[in-house]
């Protein structure tokens, strides 16, 4: 092998020490350090705002609706929706109308149910199959010293954040927000 520069060591045994220097050099290079971190952990923070954001809003919806539905549940109680005979569909108005402006008044449903005393209150599961079953939902507002439940159920849609969080109940990204109201009708 012929010597280069009288230094006695030939190409061949340079060019490992030169790769290996260029690599060591690459590894104590912190140039673009800030910005390879950033990508690493960019994916993760846009997940987490995600989650945080529709969390907010779901629980924000949630209380809007339980609002809504404890103030127009007054209604029964007091015997003013018995005695200007509302139906279940003006009941349902007189929530959506205090539900501001957050949802469609198209799909909110509305249960109202009459027991005999409070421990014998059974509430059933409304989703079947994934579905709101609001087809047989009763409005009974009973009379006074009945014990009344007032239910409205809303399908809230929601977005798949990415990695997984996924708050959707019912088929089609969806949420079932319940709210719900239990008293005992005043003498009317």
């Amino acid at each position: 092998m012929a010597d280069q520069g009288g230094s006695g060591v030939s190409t061949s045994k340079r060019r490992p020490r030169h790769i290996l220097s260029k690599f060591q050099e690459f590894v104590r290079t912190r140039r673009a350090n800030a910005a390879v971190q950033f990508a690493l952990v960019a994916a993760p923070l846009a997940a987490l705002l995600v989650a945080i954001v529709q969390t907010a809003v779901v629980l924000l919806a949630q209380e809007v609706l339980q609002t809504a539905t404890e103030q127009s549940a007054r209604l029964i109680m007091t015997g003013q929706a018995q005695n200007d005979g509302m139906t279940a569909g003006q009941f349902q108005q007189q929530i959506c109308s205090r539900a501001t402006a957050l949802f469609n008044c198209l799909n909110m449903h509305v249960e109202v149910q009459t027991f005999a005393s409070f421990s014998s209150v059974t509430l059933t599961n409304p989703i079947i199959n994934g579905e709101l079953s609001a087809a047989s939902l009763p409005y009974n507002p009973g009379t006074d010293g009945d014990i009344v439940v007032v239910q409205t159920y809303y399908p809230w849609p929601v977005v798949l954040a990415p990695l997984g969080f996924n708050l959707a109940n019912m088929t089609g990204n969806k949420l079932l927000l319940v709210g719900t109201a239990a008293f005992r009708n005043e003498p009317f």
